[in-house]
């Protein structure tokens, strides 16, 4: 498995695992702290903004940019 492949793998797993704790929560009334919820939120944005930069890089890299004057 490449490595790209994985940071797509990384950010669905950390959705599913913010979704199946708030179902947890709000069926069988856990009480999870908030700030496992926004340490979890906020991991899936930072891999999902690793995986853009990467990728816009591989764009740069491939497909040469003429700005416009």
């Amino acid at each position: 498995m490449k490595l790209d492949n994985a940071s797509y793998i990384l950010v669905i797993v950390v959705g599913l695992l913010i979704a199946v704790v708030v179902f947890l929560k709000l069926v069988f009334g856990f009480n999870i702290d908030s700030d496992w919820f926004w340490f979890l939120a906020g991991l899936g944005v930072a891999v999902e903004g690793v995986i853009s930069l990467q990728k816009q890089k591989m764009f740069k890299k491939k497909f040469k940019v003429i700005r416009r004057v």
